[in-house]
C-alpha cells in the first residue's frame, strides 16, 4: 500500500487520521494504524519487525542502567550484532551463498530464496542508531514500549524513510499532537510529493523501461541517452516525491522528519551531489561509520580506507549486487578524487562546467544501478558511445515517446532546479511558517512558500486521475 495509491488517500489515510485525532490514545492509535498498515504488504513479518522492536526495547533500557563501561559496549554490540544479523540473513544471504559457489569447488552452500521484508533497511538502521545514539547519552532512553514501537512501526517512514532518529523526534512522541500538528503544511508536502511521483516519475517510467530492457547490442544510442536522462528523472522524483509524502504525513501527525533531497541535480560535484541527495542516509553513514571509523583526521591513507569503506556500505545497502556495489564504489572514487586535486580543479572552473560535470557521472552511475547486472550496464554504456548509432530506428520509441512523456521529461529538468521557489519568492509569497531556530538543519523542512490553494487542488486531482487511469505505480525503493 504505497502512499501513492487510491486505496491509501481515499480509505487508509481518511479513517486512520479520524481515529488518531479522536482517540486519546495517542501512542496506541499510531500503533495500531502503522501495524495496520504493515501487515496489508507483509502479513507475517511484522512479527519479526516487533521481535526486533522488544529487543532494542528492553536492551537499550539495560544499556541505560548498565554503568560499567564493558557492559555498556556488550550491550550494545549484542543489540547492532543482531539487528545486523536479521539484515543480513534476509538482505544479503542470498548474494553471499551464490558467490561462495562460484568460488568454492563443489557448490557446498544450498541455495537461499526468501521475500525480503519491507522497508528492513531503513528501520534497522533506525533501531541501531537509537541503540547508538542510548550508548553515547544524546538521546533518553525510551521507557514507554508503546511510544517506543510507535517510533520504529511509524507509517510515514517505515518502508521507504527517510531514516528517522530518536533523538529527532523524542520530544514530539511526548507532545500532544492535537496542538504540535501542522496540517496545512503536511497537506502541501503531501501533495508536492504526489505530483512528484505521479506526474513526473510515473510518466517517464515506461521510456526507461523501453532503454534498459530492449535487447542491448541492437540499442541505439539515441535511445540510450534518452533511457538514462529518463531514469535520472524517474528515480530522483520517485524517491524526493515518497519523502515529501512521508514529510508531509508526519506534519499530519505532529512529527518534524529530516529534509532528504535538496536539488541534488543542481550540484556542482560529487561531494556536493551527495550532501543533496538522500541526505538522511548520508549524515547515517557520516555519524554511524565515517566519522566512529576516525574520518578525515589520521592521514591521507586511512580517508581514503574510511571513504571506501562508507560508499562500499552505501552500494550494498541499496542492494545485494555487484552492480550496486559498483555504483558505491564508483561514487566514493570521485569524492576521492575531488578531496585529493580535483575539486581544486573544480573550483577554478566555470559554474556551467562544474555542474555538467556532476551531471554527467550521477548519469554515468545510474546505469550501473539501473541495469539488470553489471556485465549488462557495461554493454549500455558502451552504446550510450556508438557514434555511428546515434540514429539507428527504434519503432517503439516513437510510441514511448509521445507528447505526454516528452512534457514530463522537460518538466522533471525544469523543476530538479529550485525554480519553483525562486518564483514563490519573487511574487512576495508568504512561506508556510518562519523557519525554527531551535530545529537542526537536517530537520528545517518548515521554511517553505506556502504554494496557492488553486494550484494544490490542480496538481491534486490530475495526479489521481493519472493513478487511477493507469496500472503503472511503481516505487523503486519499496523494497530497499
Amino acid at each position: 500500500m504505497v502512499f501513492s495509491s487510491v486505496i491509501f488517500i481515499f480509505y487508509f489515510l481518511p479513517v486512520f487520521l479520524l481515529g488518531y485525532y479522536v482517540s486519546g490514545w495517542r501512542a496506541g492509535a499510531l500503533l495500531v494504524g502503522s501495524a495496520a498498515f504493515y501487515v496489508w504488504g507483509e502479513g507475517a513479518y511484522v512479527f519479526l519487525l516487533l521481535g526486533l522492536i522488544g529487543l532494542n526495547y528492553v536492551g537499550s533500557l539495560r544499556l541505560d542502567a548498565a554503568t560499567d563501561r564493558r557492559r555498556r559496549l556488550t550491550i550494545l554490540a549484542v543489540l547492532v550484532i543482531a539487528d545486523f544479523a536479521v539484515l543480513g540473513f534476509f538482505k544479503y544471504s542470498e548474494f553471499l551463498a551464490e558467490n561462495l559457489n562460484h568460488i568454492l569447488p563443489g557448490s557446498p552452500l544450498p541455495e537461499v530464496h526468501q521475500r525480503l521484508p519491507l522497508g528492513i533497511s531503513f528501520f534497522t538502521f533506525q533501531l541501531v542508531s537509537y541503540a547508538v545514539d542510548v550508548h553515547r547519552g544524546s538521546v533518553k532512553v525510551e521507557r514507554d514500549p508503546m511510544r517506543f514501537a510507535a517510533y520504529i512501526l511509524m507509517f510515514p517512514h517505515l518502508i521507504a524513510g527517510p531514516i528517522v532518529r530518536y533523538a529527532d523526534i523524542r520530544d514530539e512522541m511526548h507532545a500532544d499532537r492535537r496542538k504540535t500538528a501542522h496540517v496545512g503544511l503536511g497537506v502541501q508536502y503531501f501533495i508536492v510529493g504526489l505530483c512528484q511521483k505521479a506526474l513526473i516519475a510515473n510518466t517517464v517510467a515506461p521510456l526507461a523501461d523501453h532503454a534498459f530492457s530492449a535487447d542491448l547490442l541492437g540499442l541505439n544510442a539515441t535511445t540510450a541517452w534518452l533511457g538514462v536522462w529518463a531514469y535520472t528523472l524517474q528515480i530522483y522524483f520517485d524517491f524526493c516525491g515518497y519523502s515529501n509524502m512521508a514529510i508531509g504525513l508526519a506534519f499530519l501527525l505532529g512529527f518534524t522528519f529530516p529534509k532528504n533531497f535538496d536539488y541534488p541535480y543542481i550540484a556542482q560535484s560529487i561531494t556536493d551531489f551527495w550532501r543533496r541527495w538522500h541526505m538522511s542516509l548520508s549524515s547515517w553513514f557520516r555519524d554511524y561509520v565515517y566519522i566512529p571509523l576516525g574520518g578525515n583526521r589520521n592521514g591521507l591513507a586511512q580517508t581514503v580506507r574510511n571513504l571506501l569503506i562508507v560508499f562500499f556500505l552505501t552500494g550494498l545497502w541499496h542492494g545485494a549486487a555487484w552492480r550496486f556495489i559498483v555504483w558505491g564504489l564508483y561514487h566514493g572514487a570521485f569524492l576521492m578524487l575531488e578531496r585529493f586535486g580535483l575539486g581544486r580543479v573544480l573550483d577554478r572552473a566555470p559554474r556551467v562546467l562544474r555542474h555538467l560535470y556532476a551531471v554527467l557521472v550521477v548519469m554515468v552511475g545510474w546505469v550501473f544501478f539501473r541495469a539488470d547486472d553489471l556485465p549488462k550496464a557495461l554493454t549500455y554504456l558502451a552504446q550510450m558511445v556508438q557514434p555511428g548509432r546515434f540514429f539507428a530506428p527504434d519503432a517503439a520509441l516513437s510510441v514511448i515517446l509521445n507528447a505526454q512523456t516528452l512534457t514530463a521529461l522537460v518538466a522533471g529538468t525544469l523543476f530538479a532546479a529550485p525554480l519553483l521557489p525562486a518564483l514563490m519568492q519573487r511574487l512576495n509569497t508568504p512561506r508556510a511558517e518562519p523557519p525554527r531556530p531551535d530545529l537542526p538543519g537536517r530537520l528545517e523542512t518548515r521554511s517553505v512558500h506556502a504554494l496557492p490553494i488553486p494550484l494544490l487542488a490542480a496538481g491534486f486531482v490530475l495526479s489521481v486521475a493519472i493513478l487511477v487511469g493507469s496500472t503503472l505505480n511503481p516505487f523503486l525503493y519499496f523494497r530497499f
